[in-house]
């Protein structure tokens, strides 16, 4: 809705159908109320059955390009920390929600699609069964389990039209909370690097290499616990960790966009976002669990 104002302009978000199986909306609700008395997120106007209505952020969603911006890829880095380092009230010994939800999301997706059409596609584009993606999910928990990587509130969902660079102030925004909740840290860089290839054409090629990472992560732990604490060993361990956790974001999206498959009455072609996305997962998958962590 707009007025005649970036002051007077509110957004309305309509929730999409049945992702009342698979988001908390209670929750999103609670993290958007939180998380905008630390000034982290846009205020919340109003909530109600379908949708919810929030501030509107002047500034510009990243793009494939401006996301590899040092400029800007700082500010996220710095504003991710900021983000990991909130407590959420009344919360000790936070699990991961990373795995029980991964395999809710599996459990939705049906052996067949009930649109001939999306089955015929997904036969097209040799998509794995639902049982080979689960024999991945369970090889690929076991591998990252041993990282033992530090569970804090994170985002979760870090893909470029989530955040807001505004020019004029120099400041960054996340929006969309709606998956927020306590995960790895690790899950959430590697999400939001998973992302730096883009949606609608997606490039493996902008996927960022090793010195824009190490940069990266360099003032993502000057934030996090302080520049003075920050060493070369701390940047390359998280580097390991982020990119074999870019695994599991790769494989939860393709396992979302099967849902959508099913559900969605969105105009996008989850079929084949699916198959980039598990792509992505088959296509890294030796290449990062191959990395080492530092001694």
């Amino acid at each position: 809705m707009n007025g005649n104002s970036e002051e007077e302009t509110v957004l309305v978000r309509v929730y999409g159908n049945k992702t009342d199986l698979f988001i908390d909306r209670k929750a999103e609700t609670r993290n958007i109320l939180l998380l905008n008395k630390l000034g982290l997120a846009p205020r919340l106007y109003a909530a109600f059955n379908n949708g919810l209505s929030y501030e509107f952020v002047p500034g510009d969603t990243l793009t494939v390009k401006t996301v590899r911006n040092p400029k800007i890829y700082r500010l996220v880095a710095n504003h991710m920390a900021k983000l990991h380092k909130v407590k959420v009230p009344n919360v000790t010994n936070p699990e991961p929600i990373l795995w029980t939800k991964m395999q809710r999301f599996l459990n939705l997706v049906p052996e067949e699609f009930s649109d001939p059409e999306k089955q015929r596609r997904f036969d097209l584009l040799k998509l794995p069964k639902k049982d080979v993606i689960q024999k991945e999910l369970n090889e690929l928990k076991e591998k990252l389990l041993k990282l033992e990587s530090p569970v804090l509130f994170t985002h979760n969902d870090l893909l470029l039209g989530n955040v807001i660079f505004t020019e004029s102030t120099n400041k960054i925004t996340f929006i969309d909370y709606e998956y927020a909740n306590y995960n790895y840290q690790a899950y959430d860089i590697g999400n939001h690097f998973a992302e730096f290839i883009g949606v609608e054409e997606v490039d493996s090629s902008l996927y960022p290499n090793k010195e824009l990472q190490m940069d990266w992560l360099r003032h993502y732990l000057n934030e996090y616990v302080g520049e003075e604490n920050v060493t070369e060993f701390l940047i390359e361990k998280l580097y390991v960790e982020v990119n074999q956790f870019a695994l599991a974001s790769n494989m939860f999206w393709g396992i979302w966009c099967l849902i959508q498959v099913e559900y969605s009455y969105i105009d996008f072609d989850f079929v084949k976002y699916a198959s980039e996305k598990l792509g992505e997962y088959f296509n890294r998958k030796e290449e990062f669990l191959s990395l080492e962590l530092p001694r």
